[in-house]
Formats: C-alpha cells, sequence, structure tokens
C-alpha cells in the first residue's frame, strides 16, 4: 500500500509538471500580440550553439503578422490624419467667428458707449460729464437768482414799509395842513366878520 501511495504520488506530481510546461508552452502565431507571438516563436525554435534556428514557416507566418499589424496601424494613422485635419479646419472656422464676434463686440461696445448727440457722435461718458456740468451751472444760477430774488424781496419789503410810512405821514401832514388851512380860513372869516360888525 505504501508503495501504491509514492506510486500515486510520483504520477500527480508528474502531472501537474506537464501540465505546467504545456502552461507555459502556451501562445500561437496566429492570436495575440506581435511580443507574444515573437516570444512564443522564440521559446518553439531550437537552439544551436549562441542561434535560434527557425522555421521558415513560422518565420513567414510572423512577417505576414508583423505586415498587416503594420498596415492597421497604417490605415488608422491615416483616419487620425484625417480627423485631425477636420478638426484643424474646425478650429480655423472656429477662430475665424471668435476673431468676427470680437469685432462685433467691439462696435457693439462703441455703439454702446457713443450715441449722436446734436448731430454730433459723442462718448458716454463725455455726455454725462457735459450734462452734470449744465446742472451744475443751472443749479448755481438758480441759487444766484433765489439770492438776488431775496435780496430784491427784502430791499422792495423794505421800501413798500418806507412808502406806507411816507404815506402815512403824508397823509398826517395834508391833515395837518388842512386843519390849519381851515384854521386860518376860520380866523380870516372871523376877522373879516369882524370887521364888518
Amino acid at each position: 500500500m505504501k508503495k501504491n501511495f509514492i506510486s500515486l504520488f510520483l504520477l500527480i506530481f508528474l502531472g501537474f509538471q506537464v501540465s505546467a510546461q504545456e502552461a507555459t508552452e502556451t501562445g500561437s502565431l496566429n492570436e495575440g500580440t506581435i511580443t507574444s507571438q515573437f516570444d512564443y516563436l522564440n521559446r518553439i525554435s531550437n537552439n544551436f550553439q549562441d542561434y535560434k534556428v527557425v522555421k521558415k514557416t513560422h518565420l513567414e507566418k510572423i512577417r505576414t503578422n508583423v505586415l498587416d499589424s503594420l498596415n492597421v496601424f497604417k490605415s488608422q494613422l491615416v483616419t487620425v490624419n484625417q480627423e485631425l485635419g477636420t478638426r484643424q479646419s474646425k478650429i480655423g472656422e472656429l477662430e475665424k467667428q471668435v476673431t468676427e464676434t470680437n469685432k462685433q463686440l467691439e462696435v457693439a461696445e462703441a455703439a454702446r458707449d457713443n450715441f449722436e448727440f446734436l448731430g454730433m457722435a459723442i462718448h458716454k461718458s463725455a455726455y454725462v460729464t457735459m450734462m452734470w456740468t449744465i446742472v451744475g451751472i443751472l443749479t448755481a444760477a438758480f441759487l444766484f437768482f433765489l439770492f438776488r430774488y431775496s435780496q430784491s424781496h427784502r430791499v422792495i419789503s423794505r421800501a413798500k414799509k418806507d412808502l406806507a410810512e411816507t404815506i402815512e405821514e403824508f397823509e398826517q401832514h395834508r391833515k395837518n395842513t388842512l386843519e390849519r388851512e381851515r384854521k386860518l380860513k376860520r380866523e380870516l372869516v372871523d376877522a373879516m366878520n369882524g370887521k364888518i360888525h
């Protein structure tokens, strides 16, 4: 039984080694990357001194695979170059559109900041300054005329007061004069009546 167990163990051990060798020698010239195909070719080739002996069929197969890969890369490169050219032309068009948009923006900003006033093109800031200057001048003129009016009003009030006083004095003087005249006329009448009598 012990012999059977040892032989069974050897059989299992050898089976694992054979399957491990098969697993390491898997690969193909028909699939995988070029690198994996070269690795597979290197593994299956025979050694002669410092050289590897490769079968012609294997060498032709790997050559065909490399050329096919190169053709695929060339076609991909052509496609990429076409896409790059298309994108560069789109970028050029977009740059032109951006330039035109910037010009339109400058024109719109100039139109927004400038307008015609009394037939002259004027910038908004100059217009605002001019309008505030006019408002300031008109305010100063209003205040000046208001001051002059108040002074004139005071003078007129004083003149009216003086006139009223003068009129009152004149009326008083007239009354006094009329009364003196009456007195004088009475005295005259009395004197004339006294001579007559």
